[in-house]
């Protein structure tokens, strides 16, 4: 119960799919949510906003494993400039593998933040496929999962949930390796142009 002040730490904040899943618990939650998105000269302004709500929940992509590096600059300027009442951290984190627990390293990487800095770590969500999913059929399957997240953090019931895909691994590749040559053709890119390290 409470309020929940959702930060999206996503690089591309206001076209992510961080942003989307943000706006999915927005909906969901029975509270009050706010959202801020993270950019490069407003991690003051949020840090000072964060001892207003009761539950914290960050939203972002895993980058390299971990966490992007947009997400990684403001916990370092939270960790300097603590609220004087530290909400519950819950997380919602997406990543481009099939398999959720890709992400595991990266929510370690938060629970160890919040046990150095003396947050209460709460709920978490882990998604698989998070780059396709919401313009699948099975974007269903994201919003029950996010609306027991919604639930769990309303309550106060931590909850570690996961969701992806139910489709094999080989299927996802080939269809993620279509996907990507079709954005190639797009931006005037070839299959072969990509295969190199010319490109970035």
């Amino acid at each position: 119960m409470g309020k929940v002040i959702i930060i999206n730490g996503s690089p591309r904040a206001p076209r992510s799919n961080s942003k989307e899943y943000g706006e999915i618990f927005s909906s969901y939650y029975k509270g009050q949510a706010d959202t801020f998105n993270i950019t490069k000269n407003n991690h003051k302004e949020i840090c000072s906003k964060i001892g207003e709500y009761k539950n914290m929940l960050l939203v972002f992509p895993l980058y390299a494993d971990g966490l992007p590096v947009t997400m990684l600059n403001f916990l370092k300027v939270l960790e300097e400039n603590p609220p004087k009442n530290k909400p519950k951290v819950s997380v919602i984190v997406n990543c481009g593998f099939i398999e959720p627990e890709q992400n595991n390293v990266c929510i370690d990487m938060v629970k160890l933040f919040c046990k150095q800095n003396t947050y209460e770590f709460n709920s978490v969500l882990s998604i698989g496929g998070g780059e396709a999913i919401l313009g699948t059929p099975f974007k269903i399957f994201v919003k029950w999962k996010i609306k027991k997240l919604a639930k769990s953090i309303y309550n106060n019931t931590p909850e570690n949930l996961r969701v992806t895909m139910p489709i094999s691994k080989n299927m996802y590749l080939k269809a993620s390796t279509n996907y990507w040559i079709n954005y190639g053709k797009r931006n005037g890119i070839t299959k072969s142009q990509m295969e190199t390290m010319k490109i970035e």
